[in-house]
């Protein structure tokens, strides 16, 4: 069921989310080389933590035996989403980081949420980085991931639909020669961290998933994941981490947004 937003749960989750976009712009700006995936981790705890909020990722119930460990998802060049920021991996040149970050804020049972125990509201958000120097390539892929979320934000308004938000994804990706991931999608998100519907970034055939129309007060997460080789992915030994089948580098771009009156605001 899609939960709609009230607009003091919009004024929450405004709030959440613009500690969201300046964490993940630190965290961006100190990802260089040289740095390791824990003190990034560190960072992005200690904020959160400062802010009174809670990583919505660290301790996630990934299936019946596993859970997230950390707060921070750090995925390194072939690793779509879903590295974990420990055990510490050091950043080097050439490498491209996907930082991807959840927040539930503020930690308050009385602040209204009554699907959250703690009852904060939950914002989710993800940018790809380069380290140093890389070809055109590369820089070609994680500018058009960042630019297939520019065009899918523009398609949400009421009365559009989810399939014009991943057709405008697919058809950027594929006419700039990238391969869009079909087993992982975005996702509604607010009152828990992952709600309804399912937001795909690949045009939507045979009712293979609901093709929802958009609605005022709607918050969904938009995550374009762009591979330069093949769309096929697989699990990883640690159970959690996703990466290309074939080890060709990957990019992902997430904001948070919710539907207006007139079209939509980004809370990332």
């Amino acid at each position: 069921m899609i939960k709609i937003k009230t607009e003091e749960e919009i004024k929450i989750l405004r709030k959440g989310g613009k500690i969201l976009h300046d964490l993940l712009d630190e965290l961006s700006q100190k990802a260089v080389a040289g740095i390791s995936s824990k003190e990034l981790e560190e960072i992005a705890c200690k904020r959160i933590l400062d802010v009174g909020g809670r990583p919505s990722f660290k301790g996630y119930k990934m299936s019946r035996k596993i859970f997230f460990p950390t707060a921070l998802c750090v995925s390194i060049n072939e690793e779509i989403v879903h590295g974990s920021a420990l055990p510490s991996r050091i950043l080097k040149n050439g490498d491209i980081v996907g930082l991807d970050l959840g927040m539930e804020y503020p930690i308050n049972k009385n602040a209204g949420n009554k699907y959250s125990k703690l009852g904060g509201y939950y914002t989710d958000s993800a940018r790809t980085v380069i380290v140093g120097d890389v070809d055109k390539k590369i820089r070609k892929l994680v500018s058009t991931t960042k630019q297939c979320l520019e065009l899918a934000i523009k398609q949400v308004k009421p009365k559009n639909t989810l399939n014009d938000i991943g057709t405008a994804i697919q058809r950027h990706a594929e006419n700039a020669g990238f391969f869009v991931v079909r087993d992982l999608v975005g996702h509604g998100v607010g009152h828990e961290v992952h709600e309804d519907p399912q937001v795909p970034n690949f045009e939507i055939k045979n009712n293979e998933m609901i093709n929802a129309v958009l609605k005022k007060g709607m918050v969904i997460a938009i995550e374009p994941m762009l591979n330069i080789g093949t769309e096929k992915v697989k699990v990883m030994n640690d159970g959690f981490t996703i990466a290309t089948a074939d080890k060709s580098l990957s990019a992902h771009f997430e904001h948070t947004v919710v539907v207006t009156e007139n079209g939509c605001e980004v809370l990332t």
